[in-house]
């Protein structure tokens, strides 16, 4: 598949992130069915696959009325698809890299915290997912949810 100039970006921008991996799947020699209809809704097919999908994955959900592959060819699109999809973050609460200053905002409020207290808010989180919101509502939910997944592994390496 030849990718946009924005995809390559931002697979490189997630290269050290090992909570991303990107692949191509040719479905002639992979077929992945279980639910997956190639094609429908357009080209090319986005899928995403982790722990919550299994092995089927979840179609892409479009956020504008753009064509697939002009509103994943925008950067900024493509980069909140691989946070959302990936319950990741380019912002790194143990160096402040890559975080915005809401999210640094953030941060500092739960840089502190127990984690009892971080796993409450996660499941707290959890729970508003599925909820109705507003596209942007949505963003900062999935980006305090990978902050408070990295605060769960450092309080789990005792590095906070």
């Amino acid at each position: 598949m030849k990718q946009a100039p924005a995809w390559n970006a931002v697979v490189k921008t997630f290269a050290k992130n090992s909570d991303v991996a990107f692949a191509d799947v040719n479905l002639s020699e992979e077929p992945i069915r279980d639910g997956h209809n190639p094609g429908a809704g357009g080209w090319p097919t986005i899928r995403y696959f982790n722990k919550e999908t299994g092995y089927g994955g979840k179609s892409y959900t479009q956020k504008t009325s753009k064509s697939m592959c002009d509103e994943l060819g925008d950067e900024a699109m493509m980069k909140a698809y691989v946070e959302e999809a990936g319950h990741t973050s380019l912002c790194n609460v143990l160096t402040g890299s890559g975080c915005s200053d809401k999210e640094k905002t953030f941060i500092e409020t739960w840089k502190a915290k127990s984690k009892a207290d971080v796993d409450a808010q996660i499941t707290r989180l959890q729970g508003m997912a599925g909820g109705k919101m507003t596209a942007d509502l949505k963003t900062w939910l999935n980006q305090r949810m990978a902050i408070l997944n990295q605060f769960q592994k450092a309080h789990a390496k005792s590095e906070l």
